[in-house]
């Protein structure tokens, strides 16, 4: 069995869904195109029961409510794959925002395609930014935002404190964290100021524009380890590139 730390955790973030929204089915198709084989056909009950959807398509218009997407995986103990969607009325800036989560296996297929699955969900939703990232990696940075019992965040590895700067002016478009891979809108990229020649030429050469004029920007070619110094360091050296980056 694979262990259960050994996965890939995206989070993405797009513009509040409105009343008969289209935007949650596509992201579901989007998800199937880009990862072959793939079939998110199954949810699961109260208590943990599968139970897998006749009509799959049908049951997530039905059950896109409260602004956020039904809980959705495959069959598969070995590469378990789940998505779903929340709704977060508390965004930056008071915005309400379409929050949506998706658990992915950390293997070479996966990897392989890791890119067109950020781009597929984030140009379906129409977000803002987003990033997908090894599970253990996206612990440490999740302690960038998470108070401690003494007060402010206490992240480890020197990474900077993100999130503790009042957010009435700030705006949803601009990214809060990095991740391994970031999916940035183009006004989330031209409020980074992103891309700038004669700075980002390390980051260009592993970034790739999108369909929809956004940016998918890789800090490292395989996936983040921030056991390993230099993947550690090209994490930081982005952090000091975008200072507007978590509110700072």
């Amino acid at each position: 069995m694979p262990s259960t730390q050994d996965f890939l955790s995206l989070l993405i973030y797009a513009p509040a869904l409105t009343h008969a929204d289209e935007r949650t089915l596509a992201i579901v198709h989007g998800v199937e195109r880009a990862l072959p084989g793939l079939r998110l056909g199954w949810t699961t009950s109260e208590r943990g029961d599968l139970i897998a959807l006749d009509d799959r398509d049908a049951w997530v218009v039905a059950n896109t409510m409260d602004g956020g997407l039904p809980f959705l995986c495959n069959d598969d103990d070995q590469a378990p794959v789940t998505l779903y969607g929340l709704d977060n009325p508390d965004g930056p800036g008071g915005s309400r925002l379409f929050e949506i989560h998706m658990r992915l296996p950390l293997n070479a297929s996966v990897v392989g395609q890791a890119h067109l699955v950020l781009e597929a969900i984030a140009t379906a939703a129409a977000a803002w930014w987003g990033e997908l990232t090894p599970f253990e990696a996206a612990s440490d940075i999740a302690k960038q935002t998470a108070p401690t019992l003494e007060g402010p965040p206490s992240p480890p590895r020197g990474l900077p404190i993100l999130g503790v700067a009042p957010y009435e002016s700030a705006s949803p478009k601009s990214p809060q964290h990095l991740g391994w891979l970031n999916y940035w809108s183009a006004e989330s990229a031209r409020a980074l100021g992103f891309p700038d020649p004669t700075r980002d030429e390390d980051l260009l050469s592993r970034a790739r524009r999108t369909a929809m004029d956004g940016w998918i920007v890789n800090i490292t070619d395989a996936p983040l380890d921030l056991d390993k110094p230099a993947h550690l360091d090209a994490l930081l050296r982005a952090y000091d590139r975008f200072p507007k980056i978590g509110g700072r």
